[in-house]
């Protein structure tokens, strides 16, 4: 154990700054569960108006409790008072070289500039120092192995500290607690949790790192609002998938409001919510889409940790139930997510007809009539389990399960699963889900909760490996792009960039005057070129089908008068006469540079309808051919060029290759390209490849 994990999870001598001898106050809790869950080490509250709190010394400053040490140092300390006061403390920390403090205080970049600018000085002083820093805004640090609960949170005004083998990190303090206080209520413990609030100096990916050093925590629950240091997150993530112990996360930020309301309550941005499911995908990490399964995932992934998966594994999910509405209730989820529900085989149902079991090739196997004995469910479920036709196996109990446990639930629990077993009980059934819970097997309470950790086991990918030599042409690309830093390049310049990178450019010519005679055979596609017009078709500037040099003349003077009504401002480098182009599909591919996670790389349908149907796929940059082609797998309009019934095929390699380059620009120095797009890019017939005809880029 470091000294870091040392002075947060395992402290010999506390600090409680601001502690009050008001034992129904906020600043009296930490004390009081601290003794109340049995820490043996040194409690020293600080008060100057008090000799003594709860039957502790108490001290007027830190130097006071520090000096009746005999030369033994404060391990951690943790600051309960205004916001205006923490900066001297933060002094006073390190002039007595105490290695971290925790800042329940509030006040700081969740509320203003001001307040950011309160937390800077103070990071800025405590890192001078040597000292570590949790918060501000944090409800506390808690390592249940070793009695040491540092926190306000009521929660721990429970008589019971339940150990577990799960570790949260929570971005909410509030929310720190329910979700301890729901796990135990269904049994089952923690082994550290800790409240980041603002995360000015230790986030939540150097937490993940410590928690996988950790030989009690199995697995590592994240409730996140925002991402401070993606980087160091993604790393961690991937330290502990090499360990064996799975990163699971809730986020909020689904919805425009969700994004603001987080936003509000960090004090920080939290960025589009289809970068995150990306972040999450390339680094290992589960993403669950309930509060409850939350903590329902988490025993499915220890248990069964996806990992071991068989390289071969698809998402097939067999069913045995008691109860054919219950299980319904699952499945109908389940079909949602897209998991296939597969019937018995034929070797299935003749091995139980031999046990004068009948079960027909419904895609659920219903017990409901003949399943109440605990023989003939024993026997199907370890039939199916055995059976190499599904990834993971449906058990789901009804009535049985209130009042029979013994019919349903005992054999379920005596079942000796290769693969993961997850079980859904109807009823209310307490006693039935200690049983499956002390037996190991995941027991679910609602069908939203055990449809979304089954998606989860199933749809999980190990950490990406993104590391990509640089191709030859990216020193061309960067050359191309040098000149315009801070500002977006014009689409021909643009689409010189693309070709650079592979990515085919329709035929093209700058036209500086309307008599002026185009090269490009006609008909043609006539666009304004401009830098700062980067949605030409809603400021007038695209005129399509010409199909002579007199019509070409007049959507010359067409288009620069309906952008300089509309956009007076706007720099007008000429206009762009381009070949007429055809192609199969339209495609979007665009490039960002997110601020939260980094790199982004996205293909969807394209045309002037794309931000609309929001149909794309989009992947940490850069990626790898193989991961290119999931992505248009995933983008529902491309199966017109994916040969759907019988139509004709697109160049799906051609296309691959394009997001593949395309994603290059994340190899570039610096990170010195914001924002790419070529929309559309055309997808011709297999084997002629594709076109761009139109582009944006923009430079930092």
């Amino acid at each position: 154990m470091n000294e870091l994990s040392k002075a947060l999870f395992h402290p010999q001598r506390i600090a409680l700054v601001g502690a009050s001898g008001d034992a129904s106050k906020n600043t009296a809790r930490p004390q009081r569960f601290l003794r109340k869950h049995g820490y043996q080490g040194t409690i020293l509250p600080i008060n100057p108006g008090r000799p003594e709190i709860l039957g502790e010394p108490a001290f007027p400053t830190l130097e006071a409790a520090a000096a009746s040490l005999g030369g033994a140092r404060i391990d951690h300390v943790f600051i309960m008072t205004p916001a205006a006061s923490v900066l001297a403390l933060v002094h006073e920390c390190v002039r007595l070289q105490v290695p971290v403090a925790t800042l329940f205080s509030d006040g700081f970049a969740e509320r203003g500039d001001e307040g950011r600018a309160l937390q800077d000085e103070i990071v800025a002083v405590a890192r001078a120092g040597g000292l570590r820093l949790i918060g501000p805004n944090a409800i506390g640090v808690i390592d249940t192995h070793a009695n040491s609960p540092i926190t306000v949170n009521a929660t721990f005004e429970g008589d019971v500290l339940l150990r577990g083998n799960l570790a949260i990190i929570s971005q909410s303090g509030s929310m720190m607690g329910s979700v301890m206080s729901r796990a135990q209520a269904r049994g089952f413990g923690f082994s550290r949790l800790v409240s980041v609030g603002n995360e000015c100096d230790i986030g939540v990916g150097e937490l993940v790192d410590l928690m996988v050093d950790d030989p009690n925590t199995h697995a590592i629950l994240l409730f996140l609002e925002t991402f401070r240091d993606a980087p160091v997150l993604a790393a961690a993530a991937r330290r502990a998938h090499a360990a064996g112990k799975p990163v699971i996360a809730y986020k909020l930020g689904r919805s425009e409001i969700g994004q603001v309301l987080a936003a509000s309550h960090t004090g920080a941005m939290t960025g589009a919510d289809d970068t995150a499911s990306a972040f999450f995908r390339a680094n290992g990490i589960v993403r669950v889409g309930t509060l409850e399964s939350l903590l329902e995932t988490a025993q499915l992934l220890v248990r069964f940790p996806p990992s071991r998966r068989a390289p071969d594994a698809r998402r097939r999910v067999s069913v045995v139930t008691t109860t054919g509405g219950g299980a319904a209730t699952v499945v109908d989820q389940l079909g949602l997510y897209g998991i296939e529900i597969v019937p018995p085989t034929d070797e299935v149902i003749r091995q139980l007809a031999g046990k004068n079991i009948h079960v027909g090739k419904s895609p659920m196997i219903d017990l409901t009539l003949a399943g109440t004995k605990k023989e003939i469910y024993s026997a199907v479920l370890d039939a199916v389990l055995a059976s190499d036709n599904c990834d993971a196996v449906l058990a789901v109990v009804g009535s049985s399960a209130q009042f029979h446990p013994q019919l349903a639930v005992e054999p379920i629990v005596g079942a000796r699963p290769g693969k993961p077993l997850v079980t859904f009980i109807a009823p209310a059934a307490d006693t039935s889900l200690d049983l499956l819970r002390a037996g190991g097997i995941p027991a679910f309470r609602t069908p939203e909760s055990c449809a979304d950790a089954i998606r989860c086991y199933l749809d999980w990918q190990p950490p990406v490996e993104r590391a990509m030599a640089m191709p030859d042409n990216l020193a061309t690309v960067g050359r191309l792009i040098a000149a315009a830093a801070g500002a977006p390049l014009n689409e021909r310049d643009a689409t010189a960039v693309f070709s650079a990178l592979g990515i085919a450019a329709a035929p093209s010519q700058v036209l500086l005057a309307p008599d002026q005679a185009s090269t490009i055979p006609y008909p043609v596609v006539a666009k304004v070129l401009s830098r700062d017009v980067l949605h030409k078709t809603e400021a007038g500037g695209v005129v399509l089908g010409i199909p002579d040099a007199a019509r070409l003349k007049d959507a010359y003077g067409r288009i620069l008068d309906n952008v300089r009504a509309r956009q007076p401002e706007a720099r007008i480098d000429g206009v762009l006469v381009q070949k007429m182009e055809r192609g199969l599909a339209e495609v979007i591919l665009g490039y960002r540079h997110d601020p939260l996670v980094g790199p982004m790389v996205i293909v969807g349908a394209g045309g002037t309808l794309a931000e609309i149907y929001k149909d794309y796929a989009i992947r940490c940059a850069p990626v790898d051919l193989a991961e290119a082609h999931r992505m248009i797998t995933e983008v529902k309009a491309l199966a017109l060029v994916r040969g759907y019934r019988g139509l004709p095929p697109g160049d799906i390699d051609a296309l691959a290759a394009a997001v593949v380059a395309f994603s290059t620009l994340a190899l570039l120095p610096g990170g010195i390209v914001s924002e790419a797009e070529i929309n559309p890019l055309l997808v011709k017939p297999a084997g002629e490849g594709v076109v761009a005809v139109d582009g944006l880029l923009v430079v930092h």
